[in-house]
Protein backbone atom coordinates (compact mmCIF):
# COMPACT_ATOMS: atom_id res chain seq x y z
CA UNK A 1 0.00 0.00 0.00
CA UNK A 2 1.38 3.16 -0.65
CA UNK A 3 2.06 6.06 1.54
CA UNK A 4 -0.98 6.78 4.02
CA UNK A 5 0.57 10.40 4.53
CA UNK A 6 -0.38 11.27 0.71
CA UNK A 7 -3.99 9.83 1.37
CA UNK A 8 -4.50 11.43 4.23
CA UNK A 9 -3.29 14.88 2.57
CA UNK A 10 -5.54 14.24 -0.33
CA UNK A 11 -8.71 13.21 2.05
CA UNK A 12 -7.74 16.17 4.25
CA UNK A 13 -7.83 18.37 0.84
CA UNK A 14 -11.41 16.76 0.19
CA UNK A 15 -12.72 17.12 3.65
CA UNK A 16 -11.65 21.02 3.01
CA UNK A 17 -13.49 21.02 -0.15
CA UNK A 18 -16.71 19.21 0.81
CA UNK A 19 -17.33 21.47 4.05
CA UNK A 20 -16.85 24.32 1.99
CA UNK A 21 -19.73 22.93 0.07
CA UNK A 22 -21.56 21.87 2.79
CA UNK A 23 -21.58 25.03 4.72
CA UNK A 24 -22.97 27.28 1.22
CA UNK A 25 -25.97 25.24 1.87
CA UNK A 26 -26.04 23.78 5.31
CA UNK A 27 -25.62 24.53 8.90
CA UNK A 28 -23.57 21.75 10.89
CA UNK A 29 -25.21 21.19 14.45
CA UNK A 30 -21.89 19.66 16.25
CA UNK A 31 -24.14 17.93 19.05
CA UNK A 32 -25.26 15.27 16.10
CA UNK A 33 -22.15 15.81 13.75
CA UNK A 34 -24.50 16.22 11.15
CA UNK A 35 -26.08 19.41 8.66
CA UNK A 36 -29.13 20.51 8.75
CA UNK A 37 -30.04 22.32 5.23
CA UNK A 38 -30.63 26.10 5.59
CA UNK A 39 -33.26 27.84 3.06
CA UNK A 40 -32.21 30.66 0.75
CA UNK A 41 -32.91 33.80 2.18
CA UNK A 42 -35.38 35.74 0.91
CA UNK A 43 -35.50 39.58 -0.03
CA UNK A 44 -37.54 42.04 -1.26
CA UNK A 45 -41.29 41.62 -0.89
CA UNK A 46 -42.70 37.80 -0.71
CA UNK A 47 -44.90 36.76 -3.87
CA UNK A 48 -46.16 33.37 -5.10
CA UNK A 49 -43.33 33.44 -7.39
CA UNK A 50 -40.77 34.61 -4.88
CA UNK A 51 -42.27 31.78 -1.88
CA UNK A 52 -42.33 29.06 -5.04
CA UNK A 53 -38.40 29.53 -5.68
CA UNK A 54 -37.54 29.64 -2.55
CA UNK A 55 -39.34 26.79 -1.52
CA UNK A 56 -37.82 24.78 -4.55
CA UNK A 57 -34.09 25.92 -3.58
CA UNK A 58 -34.82 24.49 -0.94
CA UNK A 59 -35.84 20.96 -1.64
CA UNK A 60 -32.52 21.16 -4.00
CA UNK A 61 -30.62 21.93 -0.83
CA UNK A 62 -32.15 19.20 0.61
CA UNK A 63 -31.41 16.45 -2.26
CA UNK A 64 -27.59 18.16 -2.19
CA UNK A 65 -27.00 17.66 1.50
CA UNK A 66 -27.80 14.10 1.92
CA UNK A 67 -25.01 13.08 -1.00
CA UNK A 68 -22.34 15.91 0.74
CA UNK A 69 -23.27 14.71 4.20
CA UNK A 70 -22.36 10.74 3.16
CA UNK A 71 -18.81 12.15 1.36
CA UNK A 72 -18.33 14.05 4.38
CA UNK A 73 -18.62 11.25 6.70
CA UNK A 74 -16.77 8.81 4.59
CA UNK A 75 -14.07 11.41 4.35
CA UNK A 76 -14.06 11.41 7.87
CA UNK A 77 -14.14 8.00 8.15
CA UNK A 78 -11.33 7.33 6.35
CA UNK A 79 -9.03 10.00 7.95
CA UNK A 80 -9.83 8.32 11.50
CA UNK A 81 -8.70 4.95 9.96
CA UNK A 82 -5.42 6.30 8.72
CA UNK A 83 -4.87 7.34 12.73
CA UNK A 84 -5.89 3.88 13.75
CA UNK A 85 -3.97 1.44 11.19
CA UNK A 86 -7.14 0.18 9.45
CA UNK A 87 -7.11 2.50 6.33
CA UNK A 88 -7.81 0.66 3.38
CA UNK A 89 -9.02 -2.69 4.46
CA UNK A 90 -12.39 -3.64 2.98
CA UNK A 91 -15.13 -3.80 6.00
CA UNK A 92 -16.96 -6.26 4.27
CA UNK A 93 -14.20 -8.79 3.74
CA UNK A 94 -11.41 -7.48 5.86
CA UNK A 95 -9.22 -7.99 2.44
CA UNK A 96 -7.09 -4.77 1.15
CA UNK A 97 -8.40 -2.37 -0.91
CA UNK A 98 -7.21 -2.70 -4.32
CA UNK A 99 -4.84 1.06 -4.95
CA UNK A 100 -6.26 1.93 -7.78
CA UNK A 101 -9.69 1.88 -6.18
CA UNK A 102 -8.13 4.23 -3.36
CA UNK A 103 -6.81 6.39 -5.84
CA UNK A 104 -9.97 6.96 -7.24
CA UNK A 105 -11.39 7.70 -3.87
CA UNK A 106 -9.60 7.90 -1.35
CA UNK A 107 -12.95 7.47 1.12
CA UNK A 108 -13.65 4.18 -0.13
CA UNK A 109 -15.24 1.88 2.06
CA UNK A 110 -15.06 -1.28 0.49
CA UNK A 111 -12.81 -3.98 -2.40
CA UNK A 112 -14.15 -3.83 -5.74
CA UNK A 113 -15.55 -6.78 -4.91
CA UNK A 114 -17.56 -6.18 -2.71
CA UNK A 115 -18.78 -1.98 -4.28
CA UNK A 116 -21.88 -2.88 -4.97
CA UNK A 117 -22.49 -3.35 -1.10
CA UNK A 118 -20.62 -0.42 0.14
CA UNK A 119 -23.59 2.01 -0.18
CA UNK A 120 -25.90 -0.23 2.33
CA UNK A 121 -22.69 0.16 5.14
CA UNK A 122 -24.34 2.32 7.92
CA UNK A 123 -22.64 5.66 8.02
Amino acid sequence: MADTNTYKHTLETLLDEIITELESIAEYRSKQDDWVAKPATKGGEADANVEADLVEDWNERRASLSELETRYQNIKRALRKIEDGTFGVCEISNEPIEEDRLEANPAARTCKAHLDQEQDLPL
